[in-house]
């Protein structure tokens, strides 16, 4: 393999069958091609197929403007592009796929091989990126990734869920520290409980022994991070409700549904609907469909419910139909 440099500051490696093509100065244009991306944090690796599957390039770019960009040239100087398949649509390949979309390019959403395709195939930069192409060539990549309608929302969500995670974990380790602190500790600040105990802890002054004035610190310092966590989610949920209102004010509007589910519902479905063509597509999504699970021993379709015993986790979707099934309380 070589290493070239873009003009546009985009650094590029072809490979082996690239360089001969280069070589050979080989008439492509006007062929139906498909490309496919595999998408890194520094890098992505574009391969191009033609419409009978044939291999025809591959090359690696850096994630920046002039590398994108650079990949976008790569991918015209191979013919007409009916589709580029790339992995990762909503992460790594995330400012790729809106590049490929802003100059007209067709992009589909590929799903990384399972394992027992990677276990027969290899596992590579090149073999990912042509298995994206093959996706997309074959129909098994459809979907349209997620616009960016949602994008904030989706950020401020993240955010939100982050701060509830951190406080919880300092609350469990307030707890933890005070089953094994001196007795006298334990006495005074064991008792409380919620806020009260947090804000008695944040106020304290740490005094006795070395023991004390170390569980004394760390106890104060976890309730402050706690206080301030409490504010930064309260922040958030207040910006993330602007948010939701201003997308979907019905979505807000509708009895039982609050900032954070309506935010949920939004990302999951996304700025594009269409990604959801079929009823049968929604009722995979609330957990309506039934799916075959039968091992041997249960007949027929079986659900978690009979397979496990347990009645199946609602999910999003089946959270929202009751929420829109349930009315509102009588005034009295």
């Amino acid at each position: 393999m070589s290493c070239l440099r873009h003009p546009a500051d985009a650094y590029l490696r072809l490979g082996r069958h690239q360089q001969h093509e280069s070589e050979s100065g080989s008439d492509t244009a006007g062929q139906a091609v498909f490309g496919g991306v595999d998408s890194h944090a520094d890098t992505l690796h574009v391969a191009v197929i033609s419409d009978n599957g044939s291999r025809l390039a591959d090359a690696e770019f850096v994630t920046t403007a002039a590398g994108y960009a650079a990949t976008l040239a790569f991918l015209d100087a191979h013919g007409h592009v009916i589709a580029i398949g790339v992995e990762g649509t909503s992460s790594y390949g995330a400012c790729f796929t809106r590049a490929a979309r802003s100059h007209g390019h067709p992009v589909v959403e590929v799903n990384r091989p399972d394992r027992a395709e990677r276990r027969r195939t290899g596992k590579s930069d090149p073999i990912d990126a042509y298995a994206a192409a093959r996706a997309a060539l074959s129909g098994r990549a459809s979907s349209s990734p997620k616009d960016d309608t949602v994008a904030g929302i989706r950020a401020l969500h993240n955010a939100a869920r982050s701060t509830v995670k951190a406080r919880t974990a300092a609350l469990n380790q307030i707890t933890h520290i005070l089953f094994a602190a001196p007795e006298s500790i334990r006495a005074k600040y064991g008792q409380l409980k919620g806020t009260d105990r947090t804000d008695a802890l944040a106020r304290l002054r740490s005094a006795g022994d070395a023991v004390h004035i170390a569980v004394l610190t760390a106890l104060k310092i976890l309730a402050r991070r706690v206080k301030a966590l409490t504010a930064e989610h309260t922040a958030l949920t207040k910006a993330l409700d602007s948010e939701v209102t201003v997308h979907n004010p019905g979505s807000r509007a509708t009895y039982g549904v609050g900032p954070d589910t309506a935010a949920q519902l939004l990302i999951t479905e996304g700025g594009n609907p269409e990604r959801r063509r079929t009823e049968a597509s929604f009722a995979a999504l609330g957990g309506a469909a039934p799916v075959p699970a039968s091992s041997g021993k249960p007949t027929g379709t079986a659900s978690h419910e009979a397979a496990t015993g347990r009645p199946t986790p609602p999910s999003i979707a089946s959270r929202w139909s009751v929420c829109q099934q349930t009315p509102a309380p009588a005034n009295t």
